[in-house]
């Protein structure tokens, strides 16, 4: 098995968008302890479990596509919308958790549901299986948006 740079970088990648929105996360944690939360939120152990299972999903999701899809224009369109939702994914913390804007929050989250489910739609027809991957993160995010959204009401 010859070892690619990319089996080094996708999950790099992956790393900074945890490590990166973590931080923005601890950064209102303060805040977060002080408001009033909707009753279906999860423990924070349990959030941080679905993302680490939902990060491991789209980095195996990532290397097939880079490493067994053909190039062409859909390859390159599903690698924009791979980096798209990474960027959404980090500004989504500091949009809600490092400065409080919840309501742009909810509707950046609403972006981040429709990059998911773009990059399932463009996967599917080359692959099943590696577009499956990405269904537990289209499931979490209409959650998040609704715990988001709920946060949002109780707290105005």
């Amino acid at each position: 098995m010859i070892l690619k740079l990319n089996y080094f970088i996708i999950p790099l990648i992956t790393i900074f968008v945890s490590v990166f929105g973590g931080q923005l996360v601890n950064s209102g944690m303060n805040w977060y302890k002080t408001i009033k939360l909707p009753s279906l939120a999860p423990a924070g152990s349990i959030i941080g479990m679905v993302w680490t299972i939902i990060f491991i999903l789209c980095t195996i999701a990532a290397l097939i596509v880079w490493n067994k899809f053909s190039r062409g224009n859909r390859f390159n369109l599903i690698i924009a919308f791979f980096l798209i939702n990474a960027f959404l994914n980090i500004f989504w913390n500091f949009l809600f958790f490092a400065n409080q804007w919840l309501l742009i929050g909810i509707i950046e989250m609403v972006l981040l549901e429709i990059t998911t489910l773009i990059l399932i739609f463009l996967i599917w027809p080359q692959s099943k299986l590696v577009a499956s991957l990405l269904i537990p993160y289209a499931l979490w995010v209409p959650f998040a948006t609704y715990l988001a959204t709920q946060i949002y009401l109780l707290n105005r």
